[in-house]
């Protein structure tokens, strides 16, 4: 399993929006709008790294009112 935050920019007045509508997302444990340079922070899941790359890409980017996004995942050390 790989977890990951994904980092979300908006198009301006979108955020509560495409929270909204992430959060519907099989895949995303929780999603919220937030301030800052990014508007949305996702928690998501997968069977693995090429799972998340096709949630985040496929599912999550085609949403409308995105602008931008960042993955970071999540590692043991």
């Amino acid at each position: 399993m790989v977890q990951a935050y994904v980092l979300v920019q908006t198009d301006a007045g979108r955020a509560a929006d495409v929270a909204r509508d992430i959060k519907g997302i099989d895949g995303v444990t929780q999603a919220e709008d937030v301030t800052g340079p990014y508007d949305v922070i996702v928690r998501a899941q997968a069977e693995d790294v090429d799972a998340l790359g096709r949630l985040v890409v496929a599912r999550i980017q085609r949403l409308d009112g995105i602008a931008r996004t960042l993955t970071c995942p999540i590692v043991n050390i």
